[in-house]
Parts: structure tokens; sequence; C-alpha cells
């Protein structure tokens, strides 16, 4: 396969102050909404699927979403691999078009990390496929992944550059004090971390974890240098939340295409406040 020149939406980002958002989706009706909203607020955007996701969706049904997508949207977007693990399916959807990846080793020690990311980096430099991977751990739940707090391990400035040199990632994750799912207290981010991490990394950096956190602190993220910052669980509470809602109001409902409407419009909503807060509106 030829080298595909694509669009560096984490660069743009860096290179304008503000931040990509990436949405998780789970099917057709949440794929749609974010990239609906996209279109309709000018912002560029990532499409984030879990293994778990890939899984219930299925291979060829992904792929085929991806590529009709890709023909009806004009925004810059791409679908992502988000915290997938497996090497070789990786490379299999790499293969098949998918233009973003995050290969997560982050749970093995540092050497191990370097190789296994190292080895997705290469084959993706082939295809114009930008690989992002993790440093340090965030507690919660994310697909069937779960870390406790007390097993989350903060991103070190040193290993940081170290990591990014020795892999040739294109942006990086780090942990910082985010969460995976909405937070049980009030969030604590080490501000102060992330600059000692901006001051020796210059690719763009990434934040996990963002559902629940104010605006505000997101939008400190950014000026001090996030250029993607992921989005999960406040999506899938506005869809839930309005559909369970539905068939309370509605109990004879038994028409998908009326009864996902007004799940749509609430994810629809989040989604476009999240645009905002990452400022990338009109960016397009």
């Amino acid at each position: 396969m030829t080298f595909v020149q694509r669009e560096n939406l984490l660069q743009s980002a860096q290179a304008g102050k503000y931040a990509v958002p990436a949405f998780n989706i789970h099917n057709l009706e949440t794929t749609k909404a974010v990239l609906e909203t996209a279109e309709e607020l000018r912002s560029p955007v990532l499409i984030a699927a879990t293994p778990g996701t890939i899984k219930y969706v299925g291979e060829e049904f992904f792929i085929g979403l991806m590529e009709a997508a890709k023909k009806k949207y004009s925004i810059p977007f791409e679908f992502h691999l988000d915290h997938h693990e497996d090497v070789d399916a990786i490379k299999r959807l790499i293969q098949a078009g998918v233009g973003s990846v995050m290969i997560d080793a982050s749970h093995h020690p540092f050497e191990e990390n370097v190789r296994i990311v190292k080895e997705v980096v290469d084959f993706a430099n082939e295809y114009g496929v930008f690989v992002e991977a993790e440093l340090g751990r965030l507690s919660g739940i994310e697909d069937d992944m779960s870390v406790d707090e007390k097993d989350a391990i903060y991103t070190n400035a040193a290993e940081a550059k170290a990591f990014v040199e020795q892999t040739g990632i294109h942006s990086l994750a780090v942990a910082i004090g985010t969460a995976h799912g909405l937070y049980k207290g009030e969030p604590k981010l080490d501000l102060e971390r992330l600059q000692e991490i901006r001051e020796v990394v210059d690719i763009p950096l990434v934040l996990h974890g963002a559902s629940g956190l104010p605006d505000e602190l997101v939008q400190r993220t950014i000026d001090m240098g996030i250029c993607k910052v992921n989005v999960a669980t406040e999506l899938k509470n506005a869809f839930v939340k309005e559909l369970k809602q539905h068939f309370v109001d509605h109990p004879e409902a038994n028409d998908p295409r009326h009864y996902f409407a007004d799940a749509i419009s609430s994810l629809k909503k989040v989604a476009g406040d999240k645009m905002n807060m990452c400022r990338s509106s009109n960016k397009a």
C-alpha cells in the first residue's frame, strides 16, 4: 500500500492553540450524531473506538461505517483506535484504512512499553497513520480495563522525554490526575507536572478522562499544551438518560427510528458543548 498523506489534526491544533475532541462512539447512531455536530460547528474531530466497540460492531461493519463517513462529511476527521493493545489487530485495521491509533502498553515496564509502541509506530509510518501512546496510567474503568486509584501512576517528565525520543510517537497521553469515568469528588489535576512535561516534549499532548471536568480546567490544560481531549462517559450518560426517559413517557414505543431521536439530540448537545470547550469550533 502506498503512503497516504493525511492532515495531522493534532499538530494543527497545537499551532492553533485549541484541542481536537475525541468522542468514543458505540454504534451508527452515536457516530452520526458526533459527525453531524462536528459538521454543523465546523470542528475537526476524532471518532474513537475501543477494542470493545470494535468487537461489538464487528471489524467489517466498522470499516464500512468509516468509509461511508469519509464520503459524506467534509470536516477534517479521523477514526481513532482508543486504548488498543493487540498489535496484530492494530496493524490489520491500519491496513483497512484507520488513520489514527493509540497503542496502550502503559501497564508494561518502561522498556517493554517502548518496544511495543515502536513496533506499531514503525508499521504505522508506512501508511501515514498517527500513533498515540501513554506513559503513566489513569484510574477508573475504560472498556474492560480497570485501574484502582492507588495503582494510578503519574507521568514523569524525564521519562516522557526519553519515551518520545525512543518510540517516535506522534502524540503522548499523559497521566496528571484525570480518571476514566466520572469523578467521585472534586477533580485535582497536577498542572505543574503538565508544565514540566510540556517543557521537554514538543509533540501534541493528550488528556484522557475529561468527562466531568469543568470547562475552565480543561481549557487551562489546552493553554499548557493539551491538543486532544477524550470524552466518553458524558456522551453515554446523555444518550442513555434520554433513551430511558422516552420509554417511561412512551411505553408502547417499538420503532428505533423514533425512540432514538431524543437520545441522539441529547448526545449532540453534549458533543457540541465539548467542541466549544476545546475551542475547536470553526477550526475546520
